[in-house]
């Protein structure tokens, strides 16, 4: 075995302290001010379509895990996502959901940042005052 085989054997051991150190960096990044440097980067990840993929893919079973019944109201809505800006099509999308989902996904929307008064019609309006006063 010659001197010069050796950094060519320590090539995986680069490869994988050079792994850990970005996966080190990543950790460091979400940690500071709740993420606030790393929500960019992932911004410019998602324009990878394969990054994309994999990260919908994350977010989804994370779902899954904490809230399922938000996630079957977004497997259900999922088809109808173009049609939603218009109130009488996002009524019937609703009328889809069973109860369960529909509170789930109205909670997730208040958490974001609520529903749009626009978007809604009386009708929809007022079931949303229900539930909210049932709450």
């Amino acid at each position: 075995m010659l001197a010069t085989d050796i950094p060519i054997l320590l090539i995986p051991l680069w490869i994988v302290l050079g792994l850990a150190v970005l996966l080190g960096i990543l950790a460091l990044l979400g940690r500071i001010q709740g993420g606030r440097y790393l929500k960019p980067l992932f911004g410019l990840m998602a324009r990878v379509p394969f990054l994309k993929r994999q990260m919908e893919k994350a977010s989804k079973a994370a779902i899954e895990r904490t809230n399922p019944e938000l996630a079957s109201a977004m497997r259900k809505l999922e088809p109808h996502s173009k049609q939603l800006h218009d109130p009488q099509q996002a009524q019937k999308a609703m009328s889809r959901l069973t109860r369960e989902e529909r509170a789930a996904l109205l909670e997730m929307q208040e958490q974001q940042g609520g529903i749009e008064p626009e978007a809604m019609n009386r009708q929809m309006r007022r079931r949303l005052e229900k539930q909210q006063k049932r709450r």
